[in-house]
């Protein structure tokens, strides 16, 4: 009885693994079928079949018309708007050339093969030592920051059309005349005017982030200790090859005095005062440098209620961020913020 027990369980065994092993064959020449009917770009066998993904890198495995299955680990990236890459190595661990070399390679073959064309390293200062390797993968310099270092690389063989570097430096110049009709005038401990004699306007480089009429303030404030209010953007100009071949946008803007009291900066200003506007325009570099005596005529013209500068307006870009647009006109000015108002 026991025979005939355990030959039956046996022969159960045997019929319920025919059942599974003829639902299998089923799948796979389902599979199959649907595979050879797919588009090559289309085709399971070339899309990736698993993903596992950490703050460094990105693991995938890809089975290959072999039927072979491949791991690769490539480096976590981001898709810009651009058909292009971004890779941000800040929270990467410190590596070793060769392993970036062999991460590179790899990744650069899949962002080939998906049609990604730009490619951003942005290179934390702690990890320098891997810029002779990105370099030799063919990696160039885009810009650099206190903090990092920002390489790039154009996969396809047509022209080059990432964005370059910025191209300008933006600098403020202060016009602030009190009721006196004074303006405040500063000399410079070091640059150009070091030891000339000549009073200039407080000058500064906008900072950042920073608004052009925040800066004009915020100067005004570090050089002398003036509190100001800004008023207007009264003229600007562009020049080139000036900053590490940059090019500098130099912005005149007219503030109001709200404090007299000079408490000048000492690391940066050897002198500053109140100066009659007419005397600050008859110095003799004044007269001479054609630029210095434009923008002291404008400020002459300004003083004398003859000239209109450009007025700042709050308002917002199509992404919604807020900025400011420049007008010459109050009562365009004076219009616009009506229109808003109704809406």
């Amino acid at each position: 009885m026991n025979r005939i027990i355990r030959k039956c369980r046996f022969i159960s065994f045997i019929e319920l693994n025919a059942m599974y092993m003829t639902c299998f064959i089923t799948l796979l020449a389902a599979h199959c079928l649907l595979v050879s009917s797919c588009p090559e770009d289309k085709n399971p066998l070339n899309q990736v079949m698993s993903v596992s993904t950490s703050l460094s890198f990105v693991e995938e495995q890809v089975i290959t018309p072999e039927n072979e299955v491949e791991q690769f680990q490539l480096l976590a990236a981001v898709e810009d708007s651009y058909e292009g890459v971004v890779v941000d190595m800040n929270d990467h661990q410190p590596l070793d050339s060769e392993v970036l070399t062999s991460l590179l390679r790899a990744s650069m073959s899949q962002w080939k093969q998906k049609g990604k064309r730009g490619v951003w390293i942005k290179l934390p200062i702690k990890l320098s030592n891997l810029v002779d390797a990105a370099v030799k993968e063919g990696f160039r310099y885009h810009h650099a920051e206190p903090d990092y270092l920002m390489l790039v690389h154009w996969i396809p063989e047509t022209v080059d059309t990432l964005p370059p570097n910025a191209s300008h430096r933006v600098g403020i110049g202060a016009f602030v005349m009190n009721s006196k009709r004074e303006v405040l005038v500063v000399q410079e401990v070091s640059g150009f005017f070091r030891d000339t004699g000549v009073w200039k306007l407080p000058t500064g480089v906008v900072n950042e982030g920073e608004d052009i009429f925040a800066a004009a303030v915020r100067e005004v404030k570090e050089e002398t200790g003036i509190e100001t209010e800004f008023v207007e953007i009264l003229a600007f100009s562009q020049s080139h090859e000036e900053f590490f071949r940059k090019s500098d946008l130099f912005f005149v803007c007219m503030l109001e005095p709200h404090s007299f009291d000079i408490q000048k900066q000492n690391l940066e200003i050897a002198a500053a005062q109140w100066m009659p506007i007419e005397d600050y325009a008859a110095q003799p570099f004044v007269k001479q440098n054609k630029l210095f005596n434009d923008i002291a005529q404008i400020c002459l013209a300004k003083s004398d209620k003859d000239y209109t500068g450009f007025t700042p307006l709050g308002t917002t870009t199509s992404s919604g961020k807020a900025n400011y647009l420049y007008l010459n006109n109050h009562d365009m000015v004076k219009l616009l913020t009506s229109s808003t108002d109704q809406h």
